[in-house]
């Protein structure tokens, strides 16, 4: 991770993390929480789990909050709270219908992404640390609310710094790239190296696979396999098995 300058105007320099630095550190994340529940690692991770990993990292965390009065579409948000633990809140009409499951396990993940990577950003202590006192006080007054709209919770823009890295922290938890990967291979594996588009055939078969594996929705695998370099968008070359 490196820190650039924050084009948003938000704060004056934010965190860079390269797409494979955060496929690390989430893998190790959910790998040791699991190990250290369970004795082993195995996939789906559970919601009652991703319930349990982001209650042991936030002050608090509201399953059934009302957030209406932040317009439609969103689903989650957190707020970080300077010195402290950041509170997360989770749309009621996520965790209250069993048929948005899959919802519900992306959003907690995103917020995740939010707690584990970005709260930092409002610890003067820590701001002061590795930037000093002017850098400190910019961030303290940053809006302490981070709103994860629908649309954005898997795939936001990249000029949307915090919610695509939000959004690759949610793949990266519930589809870490190792086992994605040995997943794929064996899976597929009388699959050669022709390039794969989500929209043909195998690339329809591998998202399904993916969906079913992970209990993630279509959008979170289709994501997560383009991300991975396991897919390609039309026009592009990318193997299942690079």
């Amino acid at each position: 991770m490196k820190q650039v300058p924050d084009r948003t105007g938000r704060f004056a320099r934010r965190p860079h993390y390269e797409p494979h630095e955060l496929d690390r550190e989430c893998e190790q994340i959910i790998s040791c929480f699991l190990r250290s529940k369970y004795g082993k690692v195995d996939y789906p991770v559970s919601t009652d789990d991703l319930t349990t990993l982001i209650e042991k990292h936030v002050d608090d965390l509201d399953l059934y909050a009302d957030l209406s009065e932040f317009g439609q579409g969103v689903e989650g948000l957190t707020v970080f709270n300077p010195g402290g633990k950041p509170s997360v809140r989770i749309a009621k009409e996520l965790a209250g219908d069993s048929r948005r499951e899959n919802r519900l396990r992306t959003t907690l993940t995103h917020e995740f992404g939010h707690v584990h990577f970005h709260s930092y950003l409002w610890d003067p202590q820590a701001m002061t640390l590795d930037f000093g006192d002017e850098l400190a006080s910019q961030s303290a007054g940053a809006d302490r609310i981070q709103v994860c709209k629908r649309d954005t919770i898997v795939n936001a823009a990249v000029s949307d710094w915090m919610e695509w890295q939000a959004g690759h922290v949610c793949g990266a938890l519930l589809m870490p790239a190792t086992h994605v990967r040995n997943f794929m291979g064996s899976e597929f594996p009388d699959v050669g190296p022709a390039p794969c588009t989500p929209t043909s055939a195998l690339g329809a078969k591998a998202i399904q696979a993916v969906c079913e594996r992970y209990l993630v929705s279509q959008d979170a695998a289709r994501v997560r396999l383009l991300r991975l370099g396991l897919l390609a968008e039309p026009g592009r070359t990318a193997s299942l098995f690079q």
